[in-house]
């Protein structure tokens, strides 16, 4: 079965200044490669034969470098904002999407299984899932716990977990329905609606690397695991 993927490669990478002034965030180096190098490699490896990379303006150095996706053995073509659509907004603009697709963040670098991610959600018959990554935020504060006014627990500088979507997903087509076309539309906006009409929208809990490098930590984090260990991308 052919497998499809959509990229989202047209945010502007603001908070990653001054390092997205002059090239696109997913052309940001990890090592020697681009982040979307490493993505585009191991969606190959997991059998995504077609790729689309949906770009606006101003990151039409993307399509320079990947070209048609020859020398990756897939399929690359280009879905173009003329204005900005959000997250879920350009998947209107792409009308041969088959029945199950796999979207994903350009910015993304994680050793997630992209090929069992895919079956476990087109064997299920699932309308969409969402591999999601449990983080912990320091609370740089003495957190009070108090009843009545009476202080009755303390907690300094907390570590406090929760779970955050991991910017990959797979969908089933019949999610299109749900976006609107010419209008942003983001990721927030269809999870409200889909939950708001009953619609099923499974979470697969990922334990493994994972790194947003669209954040400055993250971004130095994973130049300097790539170092340590420069096997993991491969």
């Amino acid at each position: 079965m052919s497998r499809r993927a959509v990229i989202l490669a047209g945010g502007l990478g603001t908070r990653l200044r001054p390092f997205t002034l002059t090239i696109p965030k997913p052309l940001v180096p990890i090592g020697s490669r681009p982040v979307l190098d490493i993505v585009i490699q191991q969606l190959a490896a997991a059998g995504f034969e077609h790729i689309t990379l949906a770009i606006s303006a101003h990151t039409r150095l993307i399509r320079a470098f990947f070209g048609d996706g020859k020398d990756w053995n897939v399929n690359v073509d280009y879905s173009l904002e003329d204005q900005p659509l959000s997250t879920m907004g350009p998947l209107k603009l792409i009308g041969d999407l088959p029945e199950n697709f796999l979207v994903m963040n350009g910015d993304i670098l994680t050793d997630l299984a992209f090929g069992d991610f895919y079956q476990r959600h087109a064997g299920a018959e699932r309308l969409f899932t969402i591999a999601s990554h449990r983080r912990e935020q320091l609370i740089d504060y003495g957190v009070l716990h108090s009843e009545e006014g009476r202080l009755v627990r303390f907690e300094e500088k907390p570590k406090v977990p929760f779970e955050v979507s991991m910017g990959i997903y797979m969908l089933n087509r019949r999610v299109l329905s749900f976006i609107p076309e010419g209008v942003p539309f983001g990721f927030d906006d269809l999870m409200r609606l889909l939950m708001l009409r009953g619609e099923p929208v499974f979470v697969e809990p990922y334990g493994g690397y994972w790194k947003d490098i669209g954040r400055p930590d993250d971004y130095e984090s994973a130049v300097a695991d790539d170092e340590a260990v420069p096997e993991r991308f491969t």
